[in-house]
This record gives structure tokens, C-alpha cells and sequence, in this order.
């Protein structure tokens, strides 16, 4: 992950819990903090940081002196360019996303269909914004991010999180169209088909985006307004469905269903499994009444 806030947390006393890289390379960390002062010299992306646990001693350096203020749920925008030097004197949990303006453009032009260089993103520091804490713990901390069935989860979060930056805390600041009505039926159908055959795949948001050739917001909202579920909830669902019809009506062993219905193992088709059914799959193969074989016709 070549992202300089990152690199530098890892040179000092901060704890790696976990990391990874999303489609078109925006990043996401966990880590652990306690005891360390850190300067960040003129990064080039943007770092969105969220307190998890926590942060009641970290200070960051300003013109009048050191400013503390975090908590759990605060956030932190640091756009790039900016230098900023932290103290932090008691234990901090936080979560990073990071981004360039790259990712930025790309998505506004999506968005809104007009060019959008020059953006320029706010600073913040311990800032409250229940949105932001929303997205982060309902979804990006809740998710695995190494489980490719939660890939179009993570998508839509980290594309909700950088329209909400785009929207309130832009300084080119526009409104945002709303998307009037769902997809054409046959715009639908087509999008629908194509989850069905291809569920043992990772399905992106921007790949199920690009069937029917709209923004990945745009698509999100309009699939919504069609279906009445998220495209990650739709895709879950999906999944599940398939899950269980494999399991009533194949001997295949839980891990070949788990791959088949785009798990990346037993284990997390289980731990979705039962979130959703309230039963361990297993369990339900269990309870399938055996199948008794029709006695012959006589003729």
C-alpha cells in the first residue's frame, strides 16, 4: 500500500491490526496507538481517519499550542499537502481511508458529468460528524476486508463516505443530483442476470455499475429504489439463497458451496449463514428430510 500516512505509522510505535487495498487502490487500516509522536510531511492523498477507542489523549501541534479533543467517533480529515505533527499520550484505536484526488475527480465526475479538477477537500480535526462514524462502524469496521463476498460492501461504504466528503466538506461544493425513479425494467433485469450468474464472483460495485453504464452512486440508488435493497444487500441475499438450495439438494461439502456462492470459505458462509437464518448450515443439512425414492410404476 503506497500511501505515505501509512508508511510513516508503520515506521513508529503504531500496531498494525489490519489493512487492505480496494478496487482502484483506495486503502484501508486499522491500527493501535499509545506513547508516539509522529510528523507527517506533506502527504500526497487524503487521509480520513476515525477514532474507534479511545483518543481521549492525542494531540495534534497548531500555531497556539498543543490541541487535544479526541474521543470515540471523532473524525480527522487531513487532506494532501498538509503537514501535521501528533502527539498521542494515552491509547488511540483508530481506522484510516485513504485516497488521492484522483479517486476524488474520478468519482465527482461520475457523479455530477462535468470535469472536476481542482477540488479542494476541508481539514478537520476531532470533528464530529455522525454520518462518517455511521459508515465506518456499521460497515467498513464490521465487514472482513479480506472476504471477497463483502468486496461490493466495502465499495459502497468507502463510494458513500467520499460523496458525503464531496458534498459537505468540498470547497467546490455542489448539489448532488437525485436520481429520480429506479432502472428501466429491462435495465434491471439485465443487472439481476447477471448477479445470478456470476455469484461465485468478488461483483464490485463499479462492474455492476458498468451493465447498465452509470456512476456507481447513481446505480446504488436507483438499484435501491428498484429492488428496495442495496446492491450488497441484493448480492448477500442472493447468495444465501443459493447457499441453501445447494444444501438441500447436493451433497456438496460446505466448502465447495462456500466458493460456488462467492465465499472465500466455510467458515464466513457460516458466520453470514447464521446472521440470517438464525441456523448454522450444518445444521439445516441436518433437518432436510432425506429424499425417498418413488416406488415404481406398474404397467
Amino acid at each position: 500500500m503506497q500511501y505515505h500516512v501509512f508508511e510513516r505509522l508503520g515506521q513508529h510505535h503504531a500496531q498494525l491490526k489490519r489493512a487492505a487495498q480496494l478496487d482502484g487502490g483506495i486503502g484501508l487500516s486499522q491500527w493501535y496507538n499509545c506513547n508516539d509522536h509522529i510528523a507527517l510531511d506533506k502527504p500526497t492523498h487524503h487521509t480520513l481517519s476515525l477514532y474507534v477507542a479511545d483518543g481521549y489523549e492525542s494531540y495534534r501541534k497548531t500555531s497556539s499550542g498543543w490541541r487535544n479533543g479526541g474521543a470515540p467517533d471523532r473524525f480527522c480529515l487531513m487532506p494532501s499537502q498538509h503537514e501535521s505533527t501528533w502527539d498521542v499520550r494515552g491509547p488511540l484505536e483508530f481506522v484510516h481511508l485513504y485516497f488521492t484526488d484522483k479517486h476524488l475527480a474520478g468519482l465527482a465526475e461520475r457523479v455530477w458529468d462535468k470535469d472536476a479538477t481542482g477540488l479542494l477537500l476541508d481539514e478537520k480535526t476531532f470533528a464530529d460528524d455522525p454520518l462518517i462514524a455511521s459508515l465506518y462502524r456499521q460497515w467498513l469496521l464490521a465487514l472482513n476486508w479480506q472476504e471477497r463476498a463483502d468486496r461490493l460492501a466495502l465499495d459502497s461504504a468507502t463510494t458513500l463516505l467520499l460523496v458525503h466528503l464531496l458534498r459537505s466538506y468540498s470547497q467546490r461544493q455542489r448539489v448532488l443530483p437525485s436520481p429520480r425513479g429506479g432502472l428501466a425494467p429491462y435495465r434491471l433485469r439485465q443487472v439481476l442476470d447477471y448477479i445470478e450468474a456470476h455469484l461465485d464472483r468478488p461483483l464490485p460495485l463499479a462492474e455492476l455499475a458498468a451493465q447498465v453504464q452509470l456512476s456507481e452512486y447513481h446505480f446504488a440508488r436507483m438499484f435501491k429504489q428498484s429492488q428496495g435493497l442495496s446492491p450488497h444487500q441484493y448480492v448477500l441475499q442472493r447468495r444465501l439463497a443459493r447457499a441453501e438450495t445447494l444444501l438441500h439438494e447436493t451433497p456438496l461439502p460446505l466448502a465447495e458451496i462456500a466458493l460456488d456462492c462467492g465465499f472465500s470459505s466455510s467458515s464466513h458462509l457460516a458466520s453470514r449463514f447464521r446472521q440470517a437464518k438464525g441456523i448454522a448450515p450444518s445444521r439445516l443439512r441436518e433437518s432436510t428430510p432425506a429424499q425417498i425414492p418413488e416406488p415404481p410404476t406398474e404397467t
